[in-house]
This record gives structure tokens, C-alpha cells and sequence, in this order.
């Protein structure tokens, strides 16, 4: 898989992509990154990425200038077509589908934004998905960038040692995962549940799907 990122910010994303999952992926030669600054394709000696909304309001717009740029720039790196996704508070809901959906696509192109968000002239003329990882508002789009790329990449044939750890992940099957326990057996007082101790492999797969189906109604009950 090939991962472009367009930003403000690349330095963000330095750490991220060089540590954990994210590096072994990249060194099993899984997926490719690869990080743009959008002022690198503005035309003034400013750099200027942003201006005042026509018909008034507070903060300021991203250009579709610098957007377009960027974005027609990139994509003409590879020869993979990219999906585009805008990173923005307005798109649908980030989701574990969503992210298989992702994981599916040969190459993404996110867009991370800034200030009051975008020309809607951007949503027009390049048609992205447009995502959103919750119902709140943050400072840009790296953080949610960041969400999408683990996401997607943790999913990739090969990334993770054993298969079976995705199977059994929370949302793997809608409903959120099992209690986990470990050594010691006991610890200040809390034990470990009889069943997982026993033995009986049934009895461990019944309980743990029971306790899946509780803990997923009771914290997802209005969901």
C-alpha cells in the first residue's frame, strides 16, 4: 500500500510513522509514506495557505489554490490511482469497516486541514471521501490522519505477527473485546476468572463470547 500525506505539519508525523507497527510495516516493505507540505505548492513569497471567508465569519479558510496543487502534484509521484480523503469534522463517522474499506484501497491521499476548514471548492472540484474520527473538533487533520493510517495499516496482510489477534479485536465482529488476563493469578485481592484457568476450551470460548456480549450492551447501549 502507498500513503500520501498532505500537510502543514509533516514534522507531525516523524515519530509516528518511525516507531511501533507503523516502522515495521514500512521496513516489511508493506507500505510506502510519503509526506507533502501544501505550502510548498503556493505561488507567493508568503507561503499563504488560508484566507478570510467571503460573507464574513470568524477564522480563516484553506485555499483551493494550494489544495489542488498539492494533491495533483502528489498523485503524480506513482502510478497507483489514489483515493482521496479529506480529513474534516463534516465526513462520516471513522469506523473499523471503514478502516477495512481503506485497507482495501491500493493507495491513499489524505488531506489533513486547518483553521475554519475548507473552500467547499475543494470538496467539489476533487470529490474526496470525507472522514471524520468523532463528533468533536481538533486543532487540524494530522491527529485524525494519524487514527486512519494505524487503522488501516495494523489491518495490511503480514503487518501483525498472528492473524488471529485481528480476529478477536473489539469491533472485528460489531461487539467490543473480551476481558484479558494474565500473571499473577491473583493480584491485591482480584483473581483470575476459574474458566480461563480450567482448561476446557469450550467453556473459555462461551464465556468469552458472553462476556463480550455484556460488556458491548453495556457501554454501547445508546449507541
Amino acid at each position: 500500500m502507498e500513503i500520501d500525506v498532505l500537510t502543514l505539519f509533516p514534522g507531525m508525523f516523524d515519530g509516528f510513522l518511525s516507531t511501533s507497527i507503523m516502522k515495521i510495516a514500512r521496513e516489511k516493505d508493506l507500505v510506502t509514506y510519503r509526506l507533502a507540505d501544501i505550502r510548498d505548492c503556493t505561488t507567493d513569497r508568503h507561503r499563504t495557505v488560508d484566507d478570510r471567508p467571503f460573507g464574513g465569519g470568524p477564522g480563516m479558510v484553506m485555499m483551493p489554490d494550494p489544495i489542488f496543487e498539492a494533491v495533483e502534484r502528489t498523485e503524480k509521484l506513482s502510478q497507483t490511482p489514489a483515493t482521496r480523503v479529506l480529513l474534516t469534522p463534516q465526513g462520516e463517522r471513522f469506523t473499523q469497516e471503514t478502516a477495512r474499506e481503506l485497507a482495501g484501497c491500493p493507495r491513499l491521499l489524505l488531506v489533513c486541514g486547518r483553521y475554519e476548514g475548507f473552500d467547499e471548492r475543494i470538496r467539489l472540484g476533487l470529490s474526496p471521501r470525507e472522514i471524520s474520527i468523532g463528533d468533536y473538533v481538533l486543532t487540524g487533520g494530522e491527529l485524525p490522519a494519524m487514527v486512519v493510517i494505524d487503522a488501516v495499516v495494523r489491518l495490511l496482510p503480514g503487518v501483525l505477527g498472528t492473524e488471529d489477534s485481528l480476529e478477536e479485536e473489539s469491533f472485528a465482529d460489531g461487539m467490543l473485546e473480551y476481558p484479558h488476563y494474565t500473571r499473577p493469578r491473583e493480584f491485591r485481592g482480584m483473581k483470575v476468572p476459574d474458566v480461563l484457568l480450567s482448561g476446557n476450551h469450550e467453556e473459555i470460548r462461551r464465556w468469552r463470547l458472553a462476556q463480550s456480549k455484556e460488556r458491548t450492551n453495556r457501554r454501547r447501549r445508546n449507541e
